[in-house]
């Protein structure tokens, strides 16, 4: 199934959600005030305007961030009632805090009859809807006929996509080919030849061609692509001849003339980055604000053990190699720096400088890194754009010097705070590992997973495991 078909579906999954929410409320308000408490309940007008609108949008945007609306045709029963569960937990949650916030003094029934009714509800409609897609959509669904460009194995494997989503309207009709015959799948299918492909646009019905040839044919069929364009046929062009990009593949538009195929091997949807954007800066200020007693304690503590100031600050590389001053608390003696090349054949890392039981650190500094809170200040870092919450690690300018090649893609990505290889191990992993985890993390980064990752260095932190 396309994505365009997805994406309807969570379009719809979406607006059955926002009613289904508000029904929920009500409902819940209802049944609660004709509870015979003692306990008199009711909500202000521009109040409960604000609870509804809050909860349909946070019921909503917690399903599409969690995925439970692609879940529904896919996953098993026991799958999706799991997804509305969480959907329910998380978005119930963010309604309690609201609350909580603005001083609303909401029943403890009323919150537990909408949050039961809202998951039953959900729940229920997506089980419904996951028994009857596949009929209805075979019922409702517009028929599409599809011709496949090409007979690699490539176009065959997309040729036997198209059979699979016969329930979503799509139908194979054959395919085209320098050498015309039979070539069969589920069933034998016709090869033509691409010089009957104008007779075929005048006597078949043929929505769509999926082209999926050697990188070489491409140029030669420029004529059977201007036909489809003067003919208004859908053409899709498969990108697999890039053997080696197996990244996102997207068509932008530099100007209403000027069509440009993009390859992307980091994260690039700007609505997803635009909410990790704004998911820093809250956390980062609420972090700076919460936090400001404990690092001016730790800053006395510093001065008052050794001499020197106690903010260190180094120029780091971060997004696509761009420079900037990374702030820290000062954990080693104030001349470091210079002491470096004096301990450099203890180094046990490669490209990275790592030595064990590093005699600059300082007594308090060995506290401070067990525990990452020599970290904290780069909160301010977060707060100015120049790392995030979750990303690699930045590396110093004379690390980048000496990455190799495939090394280089993890600049590709914001900087952060804590990463995939902080919790496998933080200091216990060789330098190779933690560029892989770094590129597993961009290749497979979401704000689900950057969540995820939060979550679990807190108690990699407070323990202090894998810290030297």
């Amino acid at each position: 199934m396309f994505g365009r078909q997805n994406r309807r579906l969570r379009l719809w999954l979406g607006a059955a959600d926002l009613l289904l929410t508000w029904l929920a409320l009500e409902s819940a308000y209802a049944i609660r005030s004709l509870l015979d408490f003692e306990r008199e309940f009711y909500i202000l007008l521009p109040a409960k305007l604000l609870i509804i609108f809050f909860s349909m949008a946070a019921w909503v945007l917690v399903a599409l961030w969690s995925r439970v609306y692609d879940l529904t045709l896919t996953a098993s029963v026991k799958r999706v009632i799991w997804g509305a569960a969480r959907q329910t937990v998380l978005a119930g949650t963010s309604v309690v805090l609201l609350s909580f916030l603005l001083r609303f003094d909401l029943s403890r029934p009323f919150l537990a009859l909408f949050f039961l009714q809202a998951f039953v509800f959900q729940s229920a409609l997506r089980l419904v809807v996951r028994a009857a897609a596949p009929r209805l959509m075979r019922e409702l669904a517009t028929k599409r006929f599809l011709l496949v460009g090409g007979t690699t194995q490539r176009a065959q494997r997309l040729a036997g996509l198209v059979e699979e989503s016969s329930d979503y309207g799509l139908e194979l009709l054959g395919f085209l080919d320098d050498r015309p015959g039979t070539l069969t799948l589920s069933r034998e299918y016709p090869v033509h030849p691409y010089s009957e492909l104008p007779g075929l646009l005048e006597t078949e019905v043929v929505d769509e061609i999926l082209f999926a040839v050697d990188s070489h044919k491409l140029a030669q069929l420029e004529d059977t692509f201007l036909l489809c364009d003067e003919e208004g046929v859908r053409v899709r062009v498969d990108v697999a001849f890039f053997p080696h990009v197996h990244r996102r593949v997207t068509l932008d538009r530099l100007a209403d003339d000027a069509p440009l195929l993009t390859f992307a091997a980091a994260p690039h949807d700007e609505l997803r980055l635009v909410a990790k954007r704004a998911t820093d800066l809250v956390i980062s200020a609420a972090a700076l604000i919460l936090l400001a007693p404990v690092m001016a304690l730790i800053a006395l503590a510093i001065r008052a053990t050794s001499p020197g100031p106690a903010i260190y600050s180094q120029i780091r590389c971060g997004l696509n190699g761009r420079r900037f001053r990374l702030y820290k608390f000062r954990t080693m003696a104030a001349n470091a720096d210079e002491l470096r090349e004096q301990i450099a054949h203890l180094n046990v890392k490669k490209t990275a400088f790592k030595v064990p039981n590093d005699p600059r650190v300082t007594g308090i500094g060995r506290f401070l890194r067990r525990f990452s809170l020599d970290e904290l200040p780069q909160f301010w870092n977060v707060l100015k754009g120049e790392m995030a919450l979750v990303g690699p690690r930045p590396p110093v300018p004379s690390e980048v010097t000496e990455y190799e090649r495939w090394q280089r893609r993890r600049l590709r990505m914001r900087p952060g705070l804590t990463c995939l290889w902080a919790l496998a191990g933080r200091d216990a992993l060789d330098f190779e590992d933690w560029m892989r985890l770094d590129l597993a993390y961009i290749d497979a980064w979401s704000l689900r997973l950057d969540w995820s990752i939060m979550l679990r260095t807190v108690p990699h932190v407070l323990t202090g495991k894998g810290a030297h």
